[in-house]
């Protein structure tokens, strides 16, 4: 079951071109959010917003490995599918409940976001990954 999730699906050769460019395209924008995330945190800055009641810190942490971890594995292309979960679950946190009172053009840069992540989803990695390497 796991095997049949993260291998990727056969697409036209100009699609996997596509979905590379996207892939690692939206993953290095992403990763600039993590990354900021990661260095204040590691300096010793742990307030963070707790939109779903489970802790500022965990909150945080979460968002930094979804952020900055899981863009990572998007770039390679590794468990892509497993890695976008986090982030599409971090977008929508972000755009429906840390925005939710926000005007539109608040919420509007977490859904350009999730809206990439989720046609990743629904295409998988391609053929230029190692989750294709892997799942020959």
């Amino acid at each position: 079951m796991l095997k049949r999730f993260l291998k990727p699906i056969k697409l036209p050769a100009s699609a996997d071109w596509a979905v590379l460019i996207l892939r690692v395209g939206i993953s290095c924008l992403m990763l600039t959010h993590g990354y900021a995330k990661l260095t204040t945190f590691l300096g010793g800055d742990h307030s963070f917003a707790d939109p779903i009641g489970i802790g500022e810190e965990l909150s945080y942490v979460l968002t930094i490995c979804a952020e900055f971890g899981c863009s990572i594995l998007i770039i390679l292309g590794l468990g892509t599918r497993a890695a976008l979960i986090p982030l599409i679950i971090t977008m929508v946190v972000v755009a429906a409940i840390v925005h939710a009172k926000d005007p539109f053009d608040m919420k509007e840069h977490a859904l350009l976001f999730l809206l990439p992540y989720i046609a990743l989803f629904l295409t998988g990695p391609g053929r230029f990954s190692v989750d294709a390497k892997l799942y020959r």
